[in-house]
């Protein structure tokens, strides 16, 4: 027992100081790793923020800006990553937030909350964060067993893909990852089973930029119009008010790649529409 608990103990070490040394994997390790930047322009929000904002639009209009969308992330994870912002002395003017098919639950995401795990000791923002969920203490607590419990995302594959410092997509292009056109039919997506509700990720947000003078966006995204149950857009502004309705600005099936997500095209008429709806140029274009 005595040497299956060091060997534990070695594995974390080592597993962890590879993280500790790698910044390129994927956003949140990017995160993690930066300090002191400075932003016109931050987006976040799930797959329908990374496929759908093209930040190099922003940046020749005289804004820096990055597209922290990660695919598969729900509100919580967000609220997170806003919060490492904010202790990395983010200077942050305006955050566009994607809010509307993910406030459907206050859920989380496994795979995105286990790209922080590498993190928890070291990170006292990720462990206050953390601390209320059930497998806290042995996260925490037992040597490895965040590698062995996210294995899929954090374990052997990915340590040794960051040590030999293979590259992803990620980053590139400020953050904005494209997809390709829809050459079939489009198949349209169901929210029949979708409704709105308060979500707590949303509201740690708002405080969060209120506390900080960060100018939050909430946006709905666009889906097809052959979506079933359009009629959950309708339902968010009862919910909350404020958030501003985008659903609609991109509609012609040519500009997706599947129901819910735009294709390239798609998001560069996109982001066009959300840089007209509230920004100005700096520079001419």
């Amino acid at each position: 027992m005595a040497l299956l608990i060091l060997v534990m103990i070695l594995l974390d070490i080592a597993y962890t100081l590879v993280y500790q040394q790698t910044d390129d994997r994927n956003k949140i390790s990017y995160l993690y790793h930066s300090k002191d930047q400075n932003y016109d322009v931050v987006f976040l929000g799930s797959s329908r923020v990374n496929n759908h904002f093209v930040p190099e639009i922003f940046n020749k209009k005289g804004y820096k800006t990055f597209n922290f969308g990660v695919t598969r992330s729900r509100l919580e994870e967000s609220a997170l990553m806003l919060k490492l912002m904010i202790e990395r002395n983010y200077k942050i003017k305006n955050l566009i937030l994607q809010v509307d098919l993910n406030i459907n639950t206050n859920d989380h995401s496994e795979a995105i909350r286990s790209l922080f795990m590498p993190y928890l000791h070291q990170s006292e923002i990720i462990r206050d964060h953390y601390r209320v969920i059930p497998e806290y203490n042995k996260l925490l607590y037992i040597p490895f067993y965040r590698y062995l419990h996210y294995d899929a995302r954090v374990g052997f594959r990915e340590m040794y893909f960051s040590l030999v410092h293979k590259k992803t997509n990620a980053l590139e292009n400020d953050g904005f990852n494209p997809l390709k056109s829809n050459s079939g039919k489009m198949v349209p997506a169901d929210l029949s089973k979708y409704y709105p509700k308060r979500n707590v990720g949303y509201e740690e947000i708002k405080a969060i930029c209120k506390k900080n003078n960060i100018n939050l966006i909430a946006i709905t995204t666009p889906m097809c119009m052959s979506t079933i149950n359009r009629d959950y857009f309708n339902h968010i502004q009862s919910v909350y008010p404020e958030i501003h309705r985008m659903e609609n600005a991109v509609t012609e099936d040519k500009y997706f790649s599947t129901c819910g997500h735009m294709n390239k095209a798609g998001a560069v008429a996109f982001t066009k529409v959300v840089f007209d709806a509230f920004f100005k140029p700096k520079t001419n274009p």
